[in-house]
């Protein structure tokens, strides 16, 4: 019976999926920050509840939860490996306890999975099989916008706006990413590990506001032209 109603209800589905999640981060961020066991909890539910529907509609493989196909021809992923340790470029300090960046982690894990299925997954096959084109820009810039709402959770502007340009260069390397080789688990890792790490890094002050962004737009543009080019249909 889901699993009919998930296949009749598409676009529906997905459109509660993305508003529910953007509320609920909302609410976790704001009442107790993603370092709270809270926060752990309700982002575990919501991935329990999309990860049992996906299971019950039997499409594990078309929503990429498989292994990459033709790894070598990614270059082994290694500029995601490179983009991966973002939260720490500009060095690590520890301004949290265990237990709290422990939650974090765990959060993140959360939230990566659920970003990448909402927006790369579900948002993007949907609209694929009438549109591949618009599907890849809609997604992308939806991602990307999207993290303007951390304004509204008291981000400062600037670093607010930078960063809705490289998750919008994100968006489209991830989506070229899980077009390309089928999978959805190297963005899902990636984006846990940018995620994650977080934490652990220094605060990005001065000149490096602006590099940092600067140069992961630049990796993420050329590993995506690098597919494309190396990888035809």
């Amino acid at each position: 019976m889901i699993n009919k109603f998930f296949e009749k209800h598409e676009t529906l589905c997905l459109i509660i999926l993305i508003a529910g999640y953007v509320i609920m981060n909302s609410y976790c961020v704001q009442n107790f920050g993603y370092t709270s066991p809270v926060s752990f909890v309700i982002n575990t539910i919501f991935s329990v509840v999309l990860l049992t529907l996906i299971i019950i509609s039997k499409k594990i493989k078309y929503y990429g939860l498989t292994k990459a196909q033709n790894s070598k021809k990614f270059l082994y992923f290694f500029p995601l490996v490179i983009i991966s340790t973002v939260g720490i470029w500009n060095g690590i300090e520890v301004k949290n306890s265990v237990s709290e960046i422990l939650f974090h982690t765990l959060t993140m894990i959360n939230v990566g999975f659920l970003e990448e299925m909402i927006f790369r997954g579900i948002l993007y096959k949907s609209m694929e099989k009438d549109n591949k084109k618009l599907a890849i820009i809609v997604t992308s810039l939806t991602f990307g916008i999207g993290h303007i709402v951390n304004l509204i959770n008291g981000a400062d502007l600037i670093p607010t706006l930078m960063q809705v340009c490289y998750a919008t260069a994100f968006g489209f390397l991830f989506v070229t990413v899980f077009d390309k080789s089928k999978s959805l688990i190297p963005c899902i890792i990636t984006h846990i590990m940018v995620n994650s790490l977080s934490i652990l890094g220094a605060e990005n002050i001065g000149i490096s506001v602006y590099v940092i962004p600067i140069i992961l737009i630049i990796i993420s543009v050329g590993y995506t032209i690098f597919i494309n080019r190396a990888i035809k249909e």
